[in-house]
Order: C-alpha cells, then structure tokens, then sequence
C-alpha cells in the first residue's frame, strides 16, 4: 500500500480575522491501493473536560498514563478525523463533522475540503458511525440546509432506531439531551434519502458494517477492502490513544452504556492487534491511522509515522 503524508496543512485567514480566528492545521494522511483512495480530514478538534471521560474520581493511574502522553491539564482536546474514500465512481464520507452549532474549535470540514479539492457536491454517499453531534450535525450548512444535498445517506437501523424514538430525549443522560434534540432533528430531515442496515453488511462496494455498539447503542465500524488490505474505520469505538489502549477495561464516561462499550472495546483492540489491520480512528491523533499492538494487559497506538 503507497503511503504519502501530508502535513500541517496551513489556511491563511484574513488579516482582519487573524486575531479573532486561531490558526487550523488540517493534518491529512492518504492511503492509496487498487485503485481506492482514503483521506482523513481534519475537522478541527473538541475541548472536553477530563471528567467527561473519567469521571469526577478518576481511577488510580490514570493521571501517569495522560501525564505519559503530555496531558496534564483538566481538559483533553482530542482530534477529530472525517474520512474520505474515494473508489470507482464513489465519494464516501464517513461522518459529517460537527458543523458549525457545537463547539467553535470543531466544524473544520469544508476548509479540509478546500484544501484537498473537494467540493461537497462531489460526495455520493455519507456513512454514519453514530449520531453524536461531532459525527452528524454537519450534515446541515449555515442556513440549515442540506451540506450534501446529492448524497444518499446510510446509517445502522439500531442507530436510527434509538436517536428517532421520541422517549430518547427524556431517559438518556441529562448531559446529553442536547445530543439527543439535535440527532433527532437532523435525521428527520435525512428521511427521505437515508438507507439502513444491519451489522455485517456490505452496505456498498468494498465496504462492510461491523457492529461496535456501548459508545451509542447501534455504532458501527467499517471494514474497507484496499486492494491486497482491508482497513477498519472504527469511529467511537475507541475514543482515545491513550487510556483506552492500555486499560481498555476501564469504563469511559463518553459511552452511554460503559460495561458494553468496555466488552466492544476489547475485543476490537484483540481482534485488530492479531490481524495487524491498520484502522482510522475519529479521535486519534495525527490524521489517526495506525496499528494496535499489544503491551502486556493493554494495548498501544503505532500511528503511521512511528
């Protein structure tokens, strides 16, 4: 598989902006075998305090594995990587990014697009690996209209199933009504062109669904067939290349059902690591392709440049 890097990717801003607007690196990797193309793209980042994911109390050890990483503050700002396959007549987005209503370090995706050449006309199909705001309320612009208008849209039916039942809103965790007022809004207007499916699937040419439910209940990852490779798109199922590696049994607070997210998580990582896939995760750092490789009870991240 030919590997290029594509790195700290910089788009200047306006002089009148320049103070009010950080500046964005898109940090890009592209793999190319058999005639298919994958690009992740930056969609900015998120900035989430630590306890969103461990808890009030974190449990013992975790402040040395972040501190191990350079985290030592009380917010975590994980990456986050829309990936783009392009194979035959196919654009495939997998996620819309966060778009421009959840958090303003978030919602990238189109200066990604502009920096790769690509016009959001140009995409085919969008693939959902969940409904978190981060994955899908950049499906809208900012007038509130479709992003890709020409698309047809696919998401789990369980996925679906869950985000458009009406009594979502009022038994899902109070932090998370927003989550769930938001998903519920958006896939309503995706009804008319939006395709389901179940898990092992192949949901369109060289692309299988493979359930990896406990971060939302219906998540899916995607088994990408590359030429000689296949390659899994993992979206949430491992949310970080740091604690969910080396104690991937430890419950994450960003899953909503932390004992099957935890089950989901170690088998993945077990089943990644012996077959020695390569994976694209939504928040792992640098463009997040890479390996797992297993480090006596855990596991660790090998990005692509290591």
């Amino acid at each position: 598989m030919k590997l290029t890097r594509r790195q700290t990717l910089q788009r200047g801003a306006a002089a009148g902006l320049s103070l009010a607007l950080p500046p964005v690196a898109w940090a890009q990797t592209t793999l190319k075998s058999g005639g298919v193309t994958l690009d992740t793209l930056s969609d900015g980042n998120l900035v989430l305090p630590k306890s969103f994911s461990l808890g009030e109390t974190p449990p013992d050890g975790a402040d040395d594995i972040l501190a191990k990483y350079g985290l030592t503050g009380d917010t975590l700002e994980p990456d986050c990587n829309v990936t783009l396959l392009r194979s035959g007549d196919r654009t495939i987005l997998f996620d819309a990014g966060a778009g421009q209503e959840f958090m303003p370090t978030a919602g990238k995706l189109i200066d990604a697009f502009d920096v790769l050449g690509i016009d959001p006309a140009d995409i085919t199909d969008v693939v959902f690996t969940h409904a978190h705001p981060d994955h899908l309320w950049g499906v809208l612009d900012d007038f509130g209209d479709l992003m890709f208008p020409d698309a047809a849209y696919h998401i789990g039916r369980a996925e679906w199933d869950y985000w458009t039942d009406p009594n979502t809103v009022s038994t899902i965790d109070q932090g998370r009504v927003t989550f769930a007022v938001g998903a519920k809004n958006r896939l309503t207007l995706l009804a008319d062109q939006i395709a389901f499916f179940e898990d092992d699937q192949e949901i369109l040419p060289g692309v299988l669904s493979r359930l990896t439910a406990g971060h939302t209940p219906g998540h899916m990852a995607f088994e990408v067939q590359m030429g000689g490779e296949n390659l899994m798109i993992i979206g949430d199922s491992i949310v970080n290349h740091h604690i969910a590696f080396e104690q991937p049994a430890w419950f994450s607070g960003s899953d909503q059902d932390q004992i099957l997210g935890a089950q989901t998580r170690l088998a993945l990582l077990d089943q990644l690591s012996q077959a020695q896939m390569r994976f694209v995760g939504f928040h792992l750092p640098d463009g997040g392709v890479g390996r797992a490789e297993r480090r006596g009870d855990g596991f660790i991240f090998v990005g692509e440049d290591a």
